[in-house]
């Protein structure tokens, strides 16, 4: 995979850890990275030390020191701020030919605009806080640099696409900003409250509208178990030897069993200590059950399925190892040219993309290349509808199939088409479509497409040269790969749910389905590199595994647990890179203020406008003020601080009102309808819907 984007030349001109991490992803593939200066790593990741070991995994294989003279340089990355933007526009201008990546917190345009940021602000604002925690609250932000690594893939797709496009067609400048990228967690909550739904918080590992979907103790460990069907909880009693909790209405579907969670947890919670993770994990495989072992950061790299897949290797001098990409590909050398289509439509015009997957994670994939101009071609059929029309083919009700926002918004910019893949002359159409294809897309459980006659082997041989994505949550082979999945289940076996929340928690998940929109954009990202070298290396098979996608937003953790010998602690809103951080009440209903003061001089901006020093002082001062003014306050002193926003308030937020990020599209037997715009301009102007 190296060689794929070995002709490229990356000048890394910015700071912060959504640039390093952009700059990141190019070098593992291969490009040439150049870091003229280097950067403070003592205060990111879990600091000092265990920070600086992390800055080091974001900056292995980079190239430090000037550009060589004469060097041709194909991007420049330049942020997290205006200036570092402004100085990186002054080397693109410098160097001909070079596009400019400008990656900034917030569209500059907006009431955001000179806003200062961190991770813990963005979690605040895009929605992913406010449902995680206690039922009475504070809403729980999530450890990590999740927004800022999100922002980072989502500049790698833009920069691949940009690339991508013939050197007199490409762009000179593309803009990512934090906040549009992490949007990917809840956007869909959004559209929900344009139609009139809420967001709710109900507690630890409760989320709307699947349970159970949290962990349990086993003899040994914690597995991790979501049962969304009717036959995966009907099977689960069986295996708990409860058949009446089958029987009784009361546990009919996932959302009446959220309802009665405490009832749910009483009956699972006697039930799972009586067996090991592993039995637990083989019992899940067999009865098609997701059951998921659950171990912490710095256990992952030890495992058997993880050390096979090649999921974790040793960087620097510190004898740590951190993970690798999350896909392996291998390459059939059938070279193909570029793919034509008409100019002005998207560096990816003219390139025809077969759709088989269904729900989240494979469909935000197949989206992102129809933003970018591709034609794609979404497989469904009457008896296998997508999850998002409705979870199982009875439950589907054909008045409102067409009507269903999260389907709707994952599927925009795709054709529809109706083929039954259990028949065979449905096999024959598919099969007719995959030989017209550039690219496959499927996130089925391993082994599915092969039952049904698609194997890789039948797809290379209908087209050789095909680039054929397959992303099940543990990747193809391995022991943990007959495991079934939702975004629930990747999370629960990434290590995250370790180190988020109180001390006292169970292992908690920050979301209801945080694996899928991350695995989607991954899973994006391979695609357009693997594109990018398929006149150098043919076609590619990809394996994907959505859980070691997770790996790359844990990997901070996962370092310090190594560098540290010992678990990280779960410090709730502490972090030892901030000097302050805390979210608290503010005036309103369910109204949360969230703080994030970097660095003395913050915290002493902050003592200023709320006269004390710890978090009682923030308290008294946010409960007089609603969350908007509070934020503007201390961010006009200085402060990071932000409203913690509700999903479903998302679609009326300032920023990305000014921003036009939520559009307006007409369909069929929907009408007007709203959906979130791609989160890159190319030249100022965002990819067409």
């Amino acid at each position: 995979m190296r060689r794929l984007l070995s002709d490229i030349t990356v000048l890394e001109a910015g700071d912060g850890v959504a640039v390093r991490y952009l700059g990141h992803l190019f070098s593992e593939f291969g490009a040439r990275v150049i870091r003229p200066e280097p950067a403070d790593s003592a205060h990111i990741g879990y600091a000092g030390h265990c920070g600086e070991v992390y800055g080091r995994w974001l900056d292995q294989g980079k190239s430090p020191g000037p550009v060589g003279a004469g060097e041709r340089i194909d991007l420049v990355i330049g942020g997290q701020d205006s200036a570092g933007v402004a100085r990186a526009r002054a080397l693109s201008e410098k160097t001909a030919g070079a596009m400019l990546l400008a990656l900034t917190w917030f569209d500059p345009e907006g009431p955001y605009g000179a806003w200062t940021a961190t991770d813990e602000i963005m979690a605040a604002l895009n929605g992913a806080a406010y449902s995680f925690g206690e039922h009475d609250g504070p809403p729980m932000l999530a450890q990590g640099h999740a927004p800022q690594i999100t922002a980072g893939l989502v500049a790698f797709i833009a920069a691949l696409a940009g690339l991508l496009e013939t050197p007199d067609r490409r762009p000179k400048r593309i803009d990512v900003n934090v906040f549009e990228a992490s949007l990917c967690y809840a956007e869909t909550g959004a559209l929900t409250g344009r139609l009139g739904g809420t967001s709710v918080r109900l507690g630890v590992n409760r989320f709307v509208p699947t349970y159970p979907c949290s962990p349990y103790r086993a003899s040994d460990g914690w597995v991790g178990v979501t049962c969304l069907t009717p036959a995966q909880w009907a099977s689960l009693c069986r295996l708990i030897e409860r058949p009446d909790l089958a029987a009784d209405a009361r546990f009919a579907t996932a959302y009446q069993r959220l309802m009665i969670s405490e009832e749910v947890d009483a009956a699972l919670a006697a039930a799972f200590p009586a067996r090991s993770q592993d039995e637990w994990v083989a019992l899940g495989i067999a009865n098609r059950i997701p059951i998921a072992p659950m171990l912490r950061p710095g256990e992952l790299p030890g495992v058997e399925h993880w050390r096979g897949r090649g999921a974790f290797s040793r960087f620097g001098d510190d004898q740590v190892v951190g993970p690798t990409l999350p896909f392996r590909m291998s390459f059939d050398g059938v070279t193909l040219d570029r793919w034509a289509g008409p100019a002005g439509t998207g560096p990816l015009s003219g390139l025809k993309v077969v759709d088989f997957s269904m729900g989240w994670a494979g469909p935000l994939c197949a989206r992102t290349l129809g933003d970018l101009g591709a034609d794609v071609v979404k497989i469904e059929s009457e008896g296998h509808p997508d999850w998002w029309r409705g979870w199982e083919a009875g439950a589907v009700d054909a008045a409102t199939r067409e009507v269903k926002h999260n389907f709707i918004d994952v599927n925009r910019n795709k054709r529809g088409v109706d083929i039954d893949l259990t028949r065979p002359e449905g096999i024959d159409q598919a099969k007719a479509l995959i030989a017209g294809a550039d690219v496959v897309v499927e996130n089925y459980a391993a082994g599915v497409l092969e039952k049904l006659g698609l194997s890789l082997g039948v797809q290379r041989a209908l087209k050789p040269g095909l680039i054929s994505l397959s992303m099940p949550a543990f990747g193809n082979g391995g022991p943990l790969s007959g495991i079934r999945a939702y975004g629930s289940t990747v999370e629960q076996a990434s290590g995250l749910p370790f180190v988020n929340g109180e001390a006292d928690w169970v292992p908690c998940q920050q979301h209801v389905a945080f694996g899928d929109p991350i695995a989607g954009l991954y899973a994006a990202s391979a695609i357009l590199a693997a594109l990018h070298g398929r006149s150098l290396l043919g076609g590619a098979d990809i394996d994907l595994a959505q859980v070691a996608c997770l790996f790359q937003i844990g990997a901070d953790a996962i370092v310090a647990e190594q560098v540290l010998d010992a678990p990280v602690p779960r410090t709730g809103h502490g972090r030892t890179r901030l000097a302050f951080c805390a979210v608290v009440r503010a005036q309103g209903e369910d109204s949360w203020l969230a703080v994030a003061a970097p660095d003395d001089a913050a915290l002493q901006a902050l003592a200023g406008v709320t006269h004390g020093l710890d978090v009682h002082a923030l308290a008294a001062w946010a409960a007089a003020r609603a969350p908007a003014e509070a934020a503007a306050l201390l961010q006009a002193a200085g402060v990071p601080a932000a409203p913690v926003a509700p999903p479903h308030g998302l679609t009326y937020d300032p920023q990305l009102q000014a921003a036009d990020f939520w559009l307006e599209m007409q369909r069929p037997f929907v009408g007007a309808h709203l959906v979130g715009a791609s989160p890159f301009r190319f030249d100022g102007e965002r990819p067409a819907l």
